[in-house]
């Protein structure tokens, strides 16, 4: 493919590997509360859905959580965020080589910016995104919807946007707003509508970067 004049990518899951990490505390906060839910479980059920629209999903499946659920479980995944999450492997030699070929990128997330600048801040790389750091919560639109997509493009045409996803979510927020997307999706799983690809060291190629 020619190259695109803007990469957008998602945060957990693409940029670092913490989708396990968050699951792995929601899924016992949620059996906790009534929900009783696996690993693999809750991964398939939430994965790339903003906390609040878990709450909505997790009552609605039975759980009986408290009002100041979501403030809860933040600070308990921030907390173990803190410790230690790692990058995706393969993501700084992606990032190396839009620079090398000049193509600007950016983040856009359901995650809080809070939680980005946890993960992407202790992996030394939130300041190779700037100001180019985009959350649904600041917008008030999450993904699936095509907003987050169109606010991060910042007036470059979606005909000439790439996003990188993980999630179903992003993946149809991705092709709502009319812009091609590849699916990080190592282990298999679900991309309808995207581009499978299964190891970052094969993105610089799909990207037409060279």
């Amino acid at each position: 493919m020619q190259k695109p004049k803007l990469v957008i990518f998602d945060c957990d899951g693409v940029l670092v590997d913490s989708e396990v990490i968050g699951n792995t505390i929601m899924a016992e906060s949620l059996s906790a509360y009534g929900l009783v839910v696996s690993l693999e479980q809750c991964m398939a059920l939430f994965v790339g859905a903003t906390m609040a629209g878990v709450k909505v999903k997790a009552e609605g499946l039975g759980a009986t959580l408290p009002d100041d659920w979501v403030a809860q479980i933040y600070e308990d995944i921030y907390a173990r965020l803190r410790q230690d999450c790692p990058l995706v492997e393969g993501v700084i030699e992606v990032l190396d080589a839009l620079d090398t070929a000049g193509v600007p990128y950016c983040v856009a997330s359901n995650g809080s910016r809070e939680k980005m600048g946890i993960t992407l801040g202790q992996n030394g790389i939130l300041e190779r995104f700037g100001d180019r750091v985009y959350t649904a919560q600041e917008l008030g639109i999450a993904k699936p919807a095509p907003e987050l997509f169109w606010h991060a493009a910042q007036g470059v045409s979606h005909m000439h946007c790439v996003v990188i996803e993980d999630s179903l979510n992003g993946i149809r927020g991705a092709a709502a707003a009319g812009m091609r997307c590849f699916a990080y999706a190592p282990d298999g799983g679900e991309v309808e509508g995207a581009t499978r690809f299964t190891h970052m060291d094969d993105l610089p190629a799909l990207l037409g970067l060279g």
